[in-house]
């Protein structure tokens, strides 16, 4: 008897000091001012977020945890909030690192004058003074962006088979469109029959030849034909047939 309660003695004695043991390991490693999360990986193919960006959005935070103590979801909304990053994928690596693998927006066009536009018709807040290349300037009422984004990915191969670009897609608050060209020409298209009107459009502009470069621009908002509006400094000229359908 007296060796069986040794035994438990023992055994309640190896217990006790067992759990003392990871009781002070894991308060050791959950106390925020023991190898707190000091360490940044910052991954993908990135051309604007930079690691500054990162650090300053987790400076936000109260504080960045440790291993332990850090929630990886409260990581990855902080880093949500970069205006470029479409996603983040965030761990932890033991001891004090965090990696971070980001996607960026892929720009596609303009929106509105100070706002961009992604491949998925996704709005954000970018510096608009950093993207690269020339882009299209889309505008529209708000929550329009997929759809301007889609017309403008309609109907601008179409005018490419004339040597033309749409610099500029219009969606009113009427629900009118406009289109700006790239040389400078504004084509009113109203509300209704985009496709004929743009054909039409394709038609005038073949049939004026080298006098295109005089065309301020082209009211297509009528049932057949347009009127054609010139430079100033040009004889002003007008070929206009019928009643305008939805002007």
């Amino acid at each position: 008897m007296r060796k069986q309660a040794c035994g438990v003695v023992f055994l309640i004695i190896v217990v006790l000091l067992i759990s003392a043991i990871l009781y002070s390991a894991i308060s050791w490693m959950w106390d925020d001012q023991r190898l707190p999360l000091s360490n940044l990986v910052l991954q993908g193919n990135l051309h604007y977020v930079t690691a500054k960006d990162v650090q300053d959005a987790f400076s936000h935070l109260d504080h960045v945890g440790t291993f332990m103590s850090q929630d990886v979801d409260t990581l990855q909304k902080v880093v949500m909030s970069i205006p470029w990053v479409e996603h983040a994928a965030i761990r932890k690596q033991w001891p004090n690192t965090i990696k971070v693998f980001l996607t960026e927006h892929q720009v596609q066009a303009i929106w509105n004058g100070n706002s961009l536009l992604d491949e998925h018709g996704v709005v954000f807040d970018g510096d608009i003074g950093l993207i690269k290349g020339e882009h299209a300037k889309l505008y529209g009422p708000e929550d329009s962006a997929p759809e301007v984004l889609a017309a403008w990915r309609h109907y601008n191969p179409e005018f490419l088979k004339l040597g033309l670009k749409i610099s500029s897609l219009v969606l009113n608050e009427r629900r009118a469109w406009q289109i700006i060209l790239d040389n400078g020409i504004r084509l009113e298209l109203g509300k209704d029959s985009l496709d004929e009107r743009i054909t039409r459009f394709m038609a005038l502009y073949r049939y004026f030849g080298n006098k295109v470069d005089k065309i301020s621009y082209i009211d297509l908002r009528y049932d057949t034909g347009a009127a054609v509006g010139w430079f100033p400094e040009q004889e002003v000229e007008q070929e206009s047939t019928d009643d305008k359908s939805d002007r």
